[in-house]
C-alpha cells in the first residue's frame, strides 16, 4: 500500500514498524458541541482507513481522543450554569450517537485529557530538564527555535513565522514563536490541577504527545487529522514529541481535505454551518457516509442537497442489490450452482483485484466505490432471471466483503412483514391469476403509498420496504 505522507509531500510505501501490526492516532473531537460535517470527514476516512488496514490482514491499534480540558469547555460550561465535565461527558455521549449513525467505530482507546493529567505533567517537566521548555509565571512555554526541524510538516519557514507571530496580551513568552505546554489557572472557579508551576492545566498540543506515547509509545506508524491541524498543532506536536522522546514522532501523517457548503467556506456567521445531527434529520447515517467516501480523503469535497441526492441513489443502488440477493438466498433455486453461476463467481476475482488496486493507491475509496458498483452491474445482471441460492449467497458475500471494508450496507434488513400488508400482497397475487389487473395495479399503487414496491420475479413477489 502507498500513502501520502504530508511530511515528504509525496506517496510512500507503507512499512509498518512492526509487521502486521498497525499504531494509528487521530486526532478527535474537542468536546463542547455536536460535531460537524467538516469534523465527520476525518472520523469516516480514518475509520475507513483502520478497516481496510484490517482487511489486509493487520492487526490494527487505533487511538481517537477527546479533547476534554480547553477553553470553548469552559465558556460553554459558563454558558449552561454547569461545570466543565459535565460540559464533556454530555458531547462524548452525543459524539457516540452521531459516530454510530455513520457507522464509525469506537476507537481501541478514546483517552481523555482530564485522565492523562500526570502523563501531561511528566511529559512537560521531561521538556522543561532538557532544556527545551521554560516556566514563566505559573505557564510554561515550548522553546521553539531549539528544535531546528521546526516547520517541516507544514513546510514553513522559521522566519516567516516569526514575522506573523505575536505575545497576546498576559503572555511572557521569551520568543513570539513559544507555544503554551501549561496555562496557569486565571479564576479560582477555573478547572485546574496541581503541578510543579502552579494549579494550571494543558496547553492544547500537549494532550495528543502524552497521550499517544502513553497509548502506542514514542514512534507511531500513522497520525492523522483534518488538514486545519497541520498547523500549528501537528507541527508543534512534533516539536515537543522528538525533543522529549528522542525519536521520531510518526513515520506518516495523512491530512484530509477541507468540505465547502455549497462552494463556500462553512461558517456560522455566513449560516452554513451544519453538524451531523441536523443533517441526520433528512439524511440516514450512511448516505452521509458514502458522500463523505465518495471523493477521494485528500481532495476538498463540496457538500451541498444535490450531491446528498446522488449519494442517496448512488447508496440506494447497492442496497437494491443487497436486497435482491438476500430475496435470492431464500427464494433461488435448490441445488448446486450452474456452470455458468461458477464461472460468474470466479470473475468476481476481478472486481476485488481492482478494489485493492485502488485502496492501495493511498486509500482511493472514489475509485473503490466505482469498483463496487461494476459488481453491482454484473451481480444484477447474473440474477435477474433467478439464480441458485448457493451463487446469491456467494455474490452476497462479494458485496458485503467490500462493502464491510467501506462500512456501507451495515444495517440489518427488516423481514418481518406486517399481515395487513401480506394480506394486500396475497390479493394481489390473486387479483392478477383472475386477470384483473386493474385491482392488481390499485394495490400495487396502494402499497407503494406505504413505502412498498412489489417486484415480480420468477422466483415469486419480492416484498421491498422503502
Amino acid at each position: 500500500m502507498k500513502i501520502y505522507n504530508t511530511l515528504t509531500r509525496k506517496k510512500e510505501e507503507f512499512v509498518p514498524i512492526k509487521k502486521g501490526e498497525v499504531s494509528i492516532y487521530v486526532c478527535g473531537p474537542t468536546v463542547y458541541n455536536f460535531f460537524h460535517i467538516g469534523n465527520a470527514r476525518p472520523f469516516v476516512v480514518f475509520d475507513t482507513l483502520r478497516k481496510y488496514m484490517e482487511y489486509r490482514g493487520n492487526r490494527v491499534k487505533f487511538v481517537q481522543n477527546f479533547t476534554d480540558v480547553d477553553d470553548k469547555i469552559i465558556n460553554k460550561a459558563k454558558e449552561e450554569g454547569i461545570t466543565a465535565p459535565e460540559v464533556s461527558e454530555k458531547y462524548i455521549e452525543e459524539y457516540y450517537k452521531d459516530a454510530a449513525a455513520l457507522n464509525v467505530r469506537k476507537a481501541d482507546v478514546h483517552p481523555k485529557v482530564s485522565e492523562h493529567i500526570q502523563d501531561i505533567v511528566r511529559f512537560v517537566e521531561t521538556l522543561v530538564e532538557k532544556g527545551y521548555a521554560y516556566e514563566a509565571d505559573g505557564d510554561v512555554y515550548f522553546s521553539t527555535r531549539k528544535f531546528p526541524e521546526y516547520g517541516k510538516l507544514s513546510k514553513q519557514n522559521i522566519d516567516d513565522l516569526e514575522s506573523g507571530a505575536r505575545i497576546a496580551v498576559g503572555e511572557v513568552k521569551q520568543d513570539p514563536l513559544d507555544f503554551a505546554l501549561w496555562k496557569a489557572r486565571k479564576t479560582d472557579d477555573e478547572i485546574a490541577w496541581e503541578s510543579p508551576w502552579g494549579m494550571g492545566r494543558p496547553g492544547w498540543h500537549i494532550e495528543c504527545s502524552a497521550m499517544s506515547k502513553k497509548h502506542l509509545g514514542e514512534t507511531i506508524d500513522i497520525h492523522a487529522g483534518g488538514q486545519d491541524l497541520q498547523f500549528p498543532h501537528h507541527e508543534n506536536e512534533i516539536a515537543q514529541s522528538e525533543c522529549c522522546n528522542g525519536a521520531p514522532f510518526a513515520h506518516y501523517w495523512m491530512h484530509n481535505g477541507y468540505i465547502t457548503i455549497d462552494n463556500e467556506k462553512m461558517s456560522k456567521s455566513k449560516g452554513n454551518f451544519f453538524t451531523v445531527r441536523d443533517i441526520l434529520k433528512e439524511y440516514d447515517g450512511e448516505v452521509i457516509r458514502f458522500f463523505l467516501l465518495s471523493g477521494h480523503y485528500r481532495n476538498p469535497i463540496n457538500f451541498s442537497d444535490a450531491l446528498m441526492e446522488q449519494a442517496k441513489n448512488g447508496l440506494g443502488r447497492m442496497e437494491n442489490c443487497k436486497e435482491n440477493l438476500i430475496y435470492l438466498t431464500k427464494a433461488g433455486a435448490e441445488g448446486p450452482m450452474t456452470s455458468a453461476e461458477e464461472e460468474q463467481l470466479a470473475a468476481y476475482d476481478k472486481y476485488r483485484q481492482e478494489f485493492i488496486k485502488v485502496m492501495d493507491d493511498d486509500l482511493n475509496t472514489a475509485d473503490a466505490i466505482s469498483a463496487v458498483f461494476e459488481l453491482v452491474t454484473v451481480a444484477n445482471t447474473a440474477v435477474k432471471d433467478g439464480a441458485t441460492k448457493e451463487f446469491a449467497q456467494k455474490s452476497l458475500e462479494t458485496l458485503m466483503e467490500f462493502a464491510d471494508v467501506l462500512g456501507l450496507l451495515q444495517g440489518k434488513a427488516d423481514e418481518a412483514i406486517d399481515p395487513e400488508i401480506q394480506k394486500l400482497v396475497d390479493e394481489r397475487q390473486e387479483a392478477r391469476k383472475a386477470k384483473n389487473f386493474a385491482r392488481a395495479d390499485e394495490i400495487r399503487d396502494l402499497l407503494k403509498e406505504k413505502g412498498i414496491t412489489l417486484k415480480d420475479t420468477p422466483q415469486g413477489v419480492q416484498i421491498i420496504k422503502e
